[in-house]
């Protein structure tokens, strides 16, 4: 018993002396102090331009131009008001939130269900099926563009919202199902199991039983999926080409940034973009718990 508690004891002190060795706790210093120091640097870089952005929208042009660093001598609000109403970006934030809210409900009802089936069930493909989905992370959506355009135009889908719905979802399925899958695996099984005892069938099992569990990571994914398709050009670009009363909000700020540059009124772009900007803050910081526990939940079982 003595000779085996001794290199335990040993141990211990060796683990004491090395946690409380100065040039140890020196090392520990200068890497918080560094890390701390990048992460400041990151905020800043992140923050310092929304900020600047968020305050040359009260300015006027004459301001902006000759001190575009100091702050606005008033609150102009009658920026924002031609910005929403002159410059159509009201009508383009409607566009958006009407596309934007189909796309994002259909690629979770989608993907949450196809996740579902390959975490829970056993068939025969079901790995290559799986694979398949997830493959679809490996292609950039440009690469595709030119065969979409067509496939969408000969749908007869071209130039609409419907067919630009469809496109987002498809696009955001692969990373959809590929988090889903993963966090069902983590929800217990015994819960399905008593479900199934009780006389649940498989559908209800599903949208009454494992979905309220796996709510977590549905707001994760559904947050990564409403920025994402808000903040996409390339698609409504190409699939939603003439009549300017269906643009997105993304194509607004792309004719408005032209056309104001131009122009010269430069508190008016700030404006649109500051509009454009808000929402996905809102977002990101009233469901910033959820999307933290919904990452972090998927890890643990």
């Amino acid at each position: 018993m003595t000779t085996i508690d001794k290199p335990t004891d040993v141990a211990a002190g060796q683990g004491r002396t090395t946690g409380s060795d100065p040039a140890v706790r020196r090392d520990l210093g200068v890497v918080n102090v560094l890390s701390h120091g990048f992460l400041l640097l990151w905020s800043a870089l992140t923050v310092l331009p929304l900020l600047w952005m968020f305050l040359s929208s009260f300015k006027s042009n004459a301001e902006i131009l000759a001190d575009p660093w100091g702050l606005p001598g008033e609150l102009r609000l009658d920026n924002w008001v031609r910005a929403w109403t002159t410059a159509h970006i009201g009508q383009y934030f409607l566009n958006s939130a009407v596309v934007v809210t189909g796309s994002v409900a259909l690629t979770m009802l989608m993907g949450a269900t196809a996740a579902y089936v390959f975490a829970r069930y056993e068939f025969r493909g079901r790995q290559l099926a799986y694979y398949l989905f997830v493959g679809g992370l490996m292609f950039p959506v440009f690469l595709a563009l030119v065969p979409l355009f067509f496939v969408v135009r000969n749908a007869g889908l071209f130039g609409t919202w419907t067919g630009l719905v469809l496109v987002y979802a498809a696009y955001s399925l692969p990373f959809t199902v590929f988090f889903l899958t993963a966090f069902f695996r983590t929800l217990p099984t015994s819960v399905a199991e008593a479900a199934l005892v009780d006389g649940c069938g498989h559908f209800r099992l599903f949208f009454r039983v494992m979905l309220p569990m796996a709510r977590p990571g549905m707001i994760s994914v559904a947050i990564f999926n409403f920025l994402s398709h808000w903040n996409q050009f390339l698609l409504p670009q190409v699939l939603l080409q003439g009549d300017d009363s269906k643009w997105m909000l993304a194509q607004g700020l792309a004719a408005l940034s032209v056309s104001q540059g131009y122009a010269g009124d430069y508190a008016q772009l700030f404006a649109g973009l500051t509009i454009a900007v808000v929402p996905v803050l809102l977002v990101y910081v009233a469901f910033q718990r959820q999307v933290q526990s919904g990452l972090t939940a998927g890890q643990l079982k």
